[in-house]
Order: C-alpha cells, then structure tokens, then sequence
C-alpha cells in the first residue's frame, strides 16, 4: 500500500496552548438496548463523577444532546469537587450557567457548551456534575462505560452534599461529553480513538483504572508540560462501519479533531479486525449482529489508520498507533483473524507512518503462546484486560513520544 503521502506530512514540533484545553472526554452514543442506555426519567437530577486527568483554575462543561428525538431542557446544573464516599467538598459546588442563565434548552441533535466556571481544579481530581431535568426525558445521548460512576435521584438535587434518598445507580453516563480547563501552564491533549479495550472494560469500576487513567498519572508534572489525556474509546466501536457507535472514522472530527488543546492522536482500534474475522458460530453470529457492519480486509484497515492519520496531521497533531493485543482462546479467536492480526502489527511497527508505536500486543501477549493475552493480565475472556492488564500497557507507554 501506497504510504509516501502521508509520510511526508509528518507535523513538525510539539506545540503548547494557554487557551481551553480538554481534561475529560466520553464520546457520545446514541441510546440502543446494549450498554449505552438510560431509561426515560423526569422531575429528576442525574449527578455524575469524572476523574479529570490535568487540573485549571477555571472550567467549562460540555452537555449533547446528539441523539436526542427532542429537546431537553436542563433546569438547573451545578459542579463540584468530590471527596471520599463522593460527597461535595466544602465551598467548592458552584452553579453552571449557559449564555449566562441558569437553564437551557438544548436543541435536538445539537451539544451545547458552558459559560466559564471559577473553579480551580487540582489535576487527578474528581468532579461531580449535577444537572436537573424537570421535564420528561425520552432519548438519552450517552455513554455506554462500566468505569464511571453516575446516579439519577428524584428531583432538583443539585445543590445537595450528598445523594439523597431514592438514588439510583446510571447504567451510563448521560448527556456530559467533555470537561475543559484554562490550564495555569502551557498544556496539551492527548485524545486517545479507541474501543472497549481504550473504554476500560473489565477494570474495576468507579476506580479509574483504565490504561489512559494510569498515563495521565504517570503524565502529571512530569516536565514544564501539562499533558491532558481524553479518553475517546467506544465499547464494540470499529473504525469502518457503526455498530456499537458510529464508527471511529466517522467520529474522528468530533470526538478527536475538535479537542481543545489537541496535540498528539492515538488510534486503538481493534475490533474491524476481530469482527471481521469471527468463527462462523451462533455465538459469534449474536455478537455480530449487536456490533454491526460488514467484513473488512486487511488492506481496508490500513487505509483507515491512515485516512486518520492524514486528517490528524492537517490538525498539526502527531499521530501514534497502538498495535492489536491477542485475543486467542475467546469466543471471537480463529487462526485467520491472528494471521491477520499480526499483519497489521508489523505494518503498524515498520511502516514508518506514525510518529509513535504503543506496541501493546508485545506488552500483553503469552511468551509461550503469542495468539493468547497472559493469564494475569485478561478480566477471564482472554479480550479483555484487568486492572494489572491495563496498569501494564500504560506503563509501557514511551512517555517522550509526548515531548
């Protein structure tokens, strides 16, 4: 495959803002009967705790109403530091206005962005959004996650320290799709595309224990440099065709090229391949039909690394690629798929087209069977990692690649 064009569009140096720039992100899904689903609410406030990775001394919150069937209209909204057993730091729950009013209606299929907060949020903190919706509430545009921590309790619970009685647990995140902060120093974001594996799935939830949560740790005041990290990974997302999500490519420009602050693009994404490649099963079938979308090829899914790495460049941001992990002995294995597998790895590895390799199948593959992700690091399906799993490829993360 032809790779001269891109190569030669390499960007040139880092660069740094002092303007907003994006500490948390969660890509928006469309409501679906798999993991990204809220059932319809009203008279009810939905407050929900991010883990930001760079800290600010002012905020703006970012709320979509993409999917929606109708307007939704937020009666009120309120942020906060949290503490242990999540309750709301003393002083520092401050009320969110939008154009300058307490409540907003945001138009179907439309984000909406907050006014500036004063609030100085330290790096690693957690955030509680608090967003009261009176009305009754059909379409919820969220995020399907099994790491974030969220409840719906009844009425105008915003102001409140602590979850008052009838909270429930949020089967997703809802409606919030990024924080961002005026950093006190030159800053940067690393906007990570991803799929279940960039989501976290088998990690312990509410802990943040995903691997783009351990690099931002490993990332804080490491030099002159903040550098932010946003996680923009879709469970059972694939690049080419929509599934669970709208495929990657299809969301590139919103969830990663409109990043404040963006300066460096990590593509982890796996799934065209592991889909693509199925064993013709019943199970595998069922799996199928929840994902969506047609077979692709090998050359298909080259083209699509760099179909993304060419847009991330006329952004003026680098561009990593993260090899494809094992996943041998899971229900989706078969040898083609592995064949394949490990194509696409050594393309990813010598192509020369990314600034930067994360080469995670080398971190997590058995050394006595690479087609199979060591026992100690995989949730029990062999697709997934565990919180050691995800520490593991975090800590193999080349952090001058972000120099």
């Amino acid at each position: 495959m032809e790779t001269s064009n891109i190569n030669g569009a390499r960007a040139a140096g880092a660069h740094t803002t002092s303007g907003w720039v994006r500490t948390w992100g969660a890509s928006p899904q469309a409501p679906d009967n798999t993991v990204s689903s809220v059932d319809p609410f009203e008279n009810a406030t939905l407050r929900q705790i991010v883990r930001v990775s760079g800290g600010g001394s002012r905020i703006r919150i970012r709320l979509s109403n993409e999917y929606g069937t109708a307007p939704v209209t937020i009666g009120a909204a309120q942020v906060a530091l949290t503490g242990d057993g999540h309750l709301i730091q003393d002083g520092s729950s401050r009320t969110v206005t939008f154009s300058g009013r307490s409540s907003v209606t945001i138009p179907t299929g439309a984000p909406i962005l907050s006014d500036p907060i004063d609030l100085v949020l330290p790096a690693l903190s957690h955030l509680a959004i608090s967003l009261y919706l009176p009305g009754r509430v059909e379409a919820v545009t969220c995020h399907g996650t099994f790491h974030a921590l969220g409840w719906s309790v009844p009425g105008d619970a915003t102001a409140s320290s602590a979850l008052t009685a009838g909270a429930a647990p949020l089967p997703a995140q809802a409606f919030i799709s990024a924080v961002e902060v005026l950093p006190d120093r030159p800053a940067n974001t690393i906007a990570v595309l991803g799929d279940s594996r960039v989501d976290g799935i088998g990690s312990t939830p509410g802990a943040d224990r995903r691997w783009t949560d351990v690099l931002a740790e490993r990332l804080i005041g490491r030099d002159g440099t903040t550098r932010y990290v946003v996680s923009q990974g879709i469970g059972g997302n694939r690049l080419l065709n929509d599934g669970i999500g709208t495929s990657a490519l299809a969301r590139f420009d919103r969830d990663i090229l409109a990043t404040p602050g963006l300066e460096h693009v990590v593509i982890a994404v796996g799934n065209d391949l592991v889909f693509s490649f199925a064993p013709d099963t019943e199970e595998s079938a069922g799996f199928l039909a929840m994902f969506g979308g047609e077979p692709v090829t090998v050359e298909d899914i080259l083209a699509a690394h760099l179909q993304a790495a060419a847009r991330a460049r006329a952004h003026g941001a680098k561009v990593h690629a993260a090899t494809i992990a094992p996943y041998g002995g899971s229900d989706m294995y078969t040898a083609d798929g592995d064949k394949a597998r490990e194509q696409i790895n050594t393309w990813i590895r010598s192509s020369g087209v990314f600034d930067g390799v994360l080469d995670f199948d080398a971190v997590w593959r058995d050394p006595a069977d690479s087609s199979r992700i060591r026992d100690d690091l995989h949730l029990g399906d062999h697709l997934h990692g565990n919180d050691a799993g995800y520490e593991a490829l975090a800590r193999s993360v080349d952090l001058s690649l972000f120099d």
